[in-house]
This record gives C-alpha cells, structure tokens and sequence, in this order.
C-alpha cells in the first residue's frame, strides 16, 4: 500500500495541482525502480478512467496529448526536478497514447465489452481419467476393459444398455456459461445446466433402482419403468420418480432446494440427518414447485407457470419477483462471468426480466437494468462492477 503523502501527490500531479513540494517528494520516490512501476500503472489507470468517465473528442486528444509531448519537453519549473519525473511527464503522455491505441480508442468508439471466462465440459471416466469434450466434436466413450459404452455427439452424450459385465461411474461437468445434454442407459434424458455435475453409471443394474447424483441443476425426462425406481440424490435432497418430466434445482451457494414437476409424479424427501423429517416423502402433482430451505428445512408446495423454471432449455431466463441477488447468480452461471455487487441495498430487492440469451448479451441485459431499475455498473474485463448510487 502507497504511503497516503506519496499516493496524495500522484493524484495532484495527474490534477495539474502538484507544488514544489509535491514534486520533490516524486523525484525521491521514483529514485527506486520499483516505484516507477507502480508509477507507470497510476498513468494507465488514470487514462482509464478519464476515458470512462467522458465522451471525448478523440482527435482533440491526440492533437492535445502531442503538443503536451512537446511542452513537457521544455523546462516549466525552476526548481529541482530531475531527469526522471522530466521524462515522466513525456512518459506519461506516450504511455497514454499507446494505451489508447492498443484499446483502439482512436478508431472507434464502443461500450465496454465483457470477457467471459473460458471453462471446459469435462467427463470423468470410471478408471478416473479426465477428458476435455469439445461441444463440436464427435467421439466414443470407452470403459476400462476398452468397451464403447456411449458415443457424444455435439453437446450431447449417448449412452447404450447392453448389459455391460462391469458397470462404472462417469460424472460429467458443464462449468459456467455452458449447457450440455446427456442419455443414460436406460433412454431417460437429462439436460445440464451451466455450473453444474452429473454422476451416473453407465448402465443400470436390472435388479435395482436407477441412481444418479446432481450437483447443481438439471430437467429430466425419465424413461418410464415400473420395475426401477429414478432416483435422483442432490446432497441432502432425495427425488424418486418411475417415469416423469421434472427439473431439479440446487446449487450450493443457493439458499433452498427446488423441484418443479411438469408432467408424471415424484416424491420428494430430505436425506438430512440431522432433519426430523429425514427420509418423509412429500408427493408433488403436476405443475407444483416443491422448496426445502436450507436453513431449517421448511418444506412447501406450491403452483407455478412451469415454464419459468424450464425455460433455461431454450435459452431463457425468465425472472419474476426474483431477488437482485438470486438474479445476479443465475447470470452469473449463464453468462460464466463475475459481479460484483457494491450496491447491496438492492440485493433482497425484486425485479421482473426476461432474458433471451442467445440474442442478449450480458452488457445488454445490465443496460436494461440500468434503464429501467436505475442499477449503475461498470464493466472491467469479465467482471460486472455494481456501484453504489
């Protein structure tokens, strides 16, 4: 952390307020190689800001940062200053322009543009190895014993019941910003939404129930068999269904469990220990939501458009009386970007959006925000800045 005299007196030089004073204490400061680096960041980030903050004409700057160029090479001081902060001054104005140049700022003007992450879709076979799917791809799925048990294609996987002697565990990962789609032996279909895991076997057991782990969020359309039992374990949330269509929802940073039933039947039950409800079923009809709080369990139903939860399949987002917080985490996921929000006196606030996604992009969604709910924001590489009002 700079010393506040020394960081006092960066700031005043970049004002075109610095004294004799200010300027001595520079000179000594930037004596040391490594001051001038910390220096030289102060420039960038000071243009930064200034071209944030205004709507420059840009050719007025490169005529004015020129003839800055030509001023600061003449002597302006009568006081001690040495060679170094003369150059800086130079320095300065051509870090300025070749960091305006480098952002092409002299060519045209455009609003900041969000750098998402890149994470890959990855599947973990049963001997442990790791595979990286690309989602144009085209490739077998081969066991330990070098059997093809699945084929992907696309962004899809396909796997085949054919009664394997030996039945492994697979888990496939979809990280932010991706969505991917998988068919388990036994044709029941399951799409991943972003930021989230799926572990399965890939085959099931004729004598037992079929069984998978989800971390995260997922729809499932379940081939129906009455002699096996779907049951899908997401922490300590437990969803047992014969054949149905119905979307799971829990996240780890999320604050409950959800369950929305579309068509069929399930039964939703707490695997919590610690619950006093452990292992009770609650049934759900058709068109209800099921939410377990994480907090204390508090288990409720209720009727819901459906389409508001599944509409993440077709690139969706639909919010309504969604709080900012929970809305900033699904666009997180979605977008595989990061906010930051500054403005926390809006997190438990409701709003009302819908987000096409696949025409939207993240700068777009948050300048509705701004238009319409007034949310400020700034955008530095993949991050969303919210800041205060």
């Amino acid at each position: 952390m700079l010393p506040p005299n020394i960081e006092n007196s960066i700031i005043k030089y970049f004002a075109q307020s610095a004294d004799v004073d200010d300027l001595d204490l520079l000179n000594n400061w930037l004596k040391d190689e490594n001051n001038q680096k910390v220096f030289k960041e102060y420039v960038k980030t000071n243009f930064a800001i200034t071209i944030a903050m205004h709507d420059p004409n840009l050719d007025k700057i490169k005529d004015e940062l020129l003839k800055q160029i030509k001023i600061d090479s003449k002597p302006v001081y009568r006081v001690r200053f040495n060679e170094y902060l003369k150059y800086a001054a130079i320095a300065i104005v051509f870090l300025a322009l070749g960091f305006l140049l480098k952002k092409d700022v002299f060519v045209s003007v455009e609003e900041p543009v969000v750098v998402p992450r890149e994470n890959a879709i990855t599947l973990k076979l049963g001997n442990g190895q790791v595979r990286v799917l690309a989602e144009k791809d085209s490739s077998q799925v081969i066991d330990k014993n070098g059997t093809v048990v699945g084929h992907q294609k696309g962004n899809e996987i396909t796997y085949e019941e054919k009664g394997y002697p030996a039945i492994e565990k697979n888990t496939l990962s979809v990280p932010n910003g991706k969505k991917f789609s998988i068919t388990l032996s036994d044709g029941t279909k399951v799409h991943l939404n972003a930021g989230s895991s799926l572990t399965y076997p890939t085959g099931f057991q004729s004598s037992e129930n079929r069984k998978v782990d989800l971390i995260g969020e997922a729809f499932f359309e379940v081939a129906h068999d009455s002699s096996r039992k779907f049951m899908v374990n997401s922490q300590e949330l437990s969803v047992s269904v014969y054949g149905t269509r119905f979307n799971v929802s829990n996240y780890p940073e999320d604050e409950k469990y959800e369950v929305v039933l579309v068509d069929g039947s399930v039964s939703v039950a707490s695997t919590d220990s610690t619950n006093a409800n452990n292992g009770l079923e609650e049934f759900l009809e058709p068109g209800f939501m099921a939410t377990i709080e994480k907090s204390d369990n508090a288990y409720q139903s209720r009727k819901v458009n459906t389409e508001l939860y599944t509409s993440w399949m077709q690139g969706n987002l639909v919010f309504r009386d969604e709080t900012f917080e929970n809305i900033i985490r699904k666009l997180e996921r979605h977008y595989n970007v990061v906010v930051i929000n500054n403005n926390t006196s809006i997190s438990k606030e409701t709003f009302n959006a819908t987000v096409e996604t696949e025409y939207e992009t993240i700068e777009q969604v948050f300048t509705y925000f701004k238009k319409v709910y007034d949310v400020d924001f700034t955008i530095i590489e993949n991050k969303i800045i919210i800041n205060q009002n």
